[in-house]
């Protein structure tokens, strides 16, 4: 049996994006350890949350907490445990390799895969985005990593960019976000049911970023927007308006997508409120039985658009663009560019030209899909070549 490490994973995150790219990443590993022959058994890596969705699972581990601080007092075991995998997908948490988080959070994505590479394994960097590096510190870290991993894979265009940029496409393949894999289950609809409109509130982007002084910069206020376009679509009269939120982070309020919801519903009393969902599958089910969708957290709108439902992303990030560029689909906002006008249009637009929006949904699928047969049939040889290895018991 192979012992699989997954580096920047989590199986326990309250933000149910970075629970989207573990469900979706391990559902593509067993896929392909059925196809190469092999047996696997996880080990996770990363941040940890008040979720499990791997309850019961007995194939899965979680390793120790990441800590330069003890790893370099030599009291932590993480280098040994990292060191007994016989292959490392390192996700990044799906953005985070990048030093507009901060040199603290990239420090310790280097850290990380460094260990691991000196450990000898074989490091892959499975679908994310990669850098913006915007100090010459960053990208000569960020640089030095990458020409050491086996494989890289950018998730979007402007990555990708990146790395040909920067002559580091050597061993690099440009992808899609892995979650267009992640398993869901349409729920059943009522014929004559009225129409199902779901929205995606970021409590990040609602309370004005973490400091509230829009260190995000945003070009609206997304606040006044996102009441503006509650008040509008309840004035139709012929929806249902849900609440869908897909960060659920109890200990950190300024990120809470629920918190905001509840007091969104406290304002608006027609809004009808998800469940707080216990894994990204269950929320990419609820959402797929939207009829139309808007949001502003990446995952949330992934789970939309890879389950057929039109939808129109509210990007706050390069990485929004960068994703739905490549796929073909323009009808996304730009909340660093746009006025709140032209952002309430296109959503607005969208939900009329639903049909259209399939379309063109059901398109970028079609390519999503080409995509990651690449980095899938990847990670099957990458399993083949390693058969035999007995690493775990």
């Amino acid at each position: 049996m192979l012992l699989i490490g997954l580096l920047w994973h989590s199986t326990s995150s309250d933000n149910l994006g970075v629970g989207a790219l573990t469900e979706s990443q391990i559902a593509i590993i067993r896929q392909a350890a059925v196809r190469a022959g092999v047996e696997v058994k996880f080990r996770v890596f990363g941040t940890t949350g008040g979720m499990n969705y791997f309850a019961g699972d007995l194939q899965l581990e979680t390793g120790v907490p990441i800590s330069i601080k003890r790893t370099l007092a030599g009291i932590s075991p993480f280098p040994s445990q990292i060191g007994q995998c016989d292959v490392v997908f390192d996700i990044g948490e799906g953005d985070s390799f990048t030093d507009i988080y901060g040199m603290a959070r990239l420090r310790m994505q280097v850290f990380a895969k460094s260990v691991a590479l000196l450990k000898g394994r074989p490091l892959v960097l499975s679908p994310q985005t990669i850098g913006p590096f915007e100090r010459p510190v960053s990208r000569l870290m960020a640089h030095a990593v990458i020409r050491r991993c086996r494989r890289v894979f950018a998730r979007d265009g402007l990555s990708f960019g990146y790395l040909r940029e920067h002559g580091l496409t050597a061993h690099a393949d440009e992808v899609v976000d892995v979650a267009f894999r992640l398993p869901f289950q349409r729920p059943q609809r009522s014929a004559g049911e009225r129409l199902q409109v779901g929205i995606n509130v970021s409590g990040l982007l609602y309370n004005g970023g973490y400091t509230g002084a829009n260190e995000l910069g945003l070009s609206l206020d997304y606040t006044a927007m996102t009441r503006q376009m509650i008040e509008r679509l309840l004035a139709r009269g012929d929806c249902d308006v849900w609440l869908v939120p897909h960060v659920l982070a109890h200990d950190l309020p300024v990120e809470d997508d629920y918190l905001v919801s509840q007091r969104l519903q406290q304002d608006y009393p027609a809004l009808r409120l998800a469940p707080r969902f216990g894994s990204p599958s269950e929320a990419k089910s609820f959402i797929s039985g939207m009829d139309f969708f808007t949001g502003a957290r990446m995952h949330a709108c992934i789970a939309a658009f890879s389950s057929g439902v039109p939808v129109v992303p509210l990007a706050y990030s390069r990485k929004f663009n960068g994703l739905f560029t490549a796929l073909e689909y323009p009808h996304y906002g730009d909340c660093k560019a746009a006025t709140t006008e032209q952002i309430l249009d296109l959503v607005f637009k969208g939900l009329e030209q639903r049909a259209e929006l399939k379309q063109a949904v059901d398109r970028g699928n079609a390519i999503a899909d080409i995509k990651l047969r690449r980095y899938e049939d990847f990670v099957e040889q990458t399993l083949r070549n390693l058969r035999g290895k007995t690493t775990v018991a």
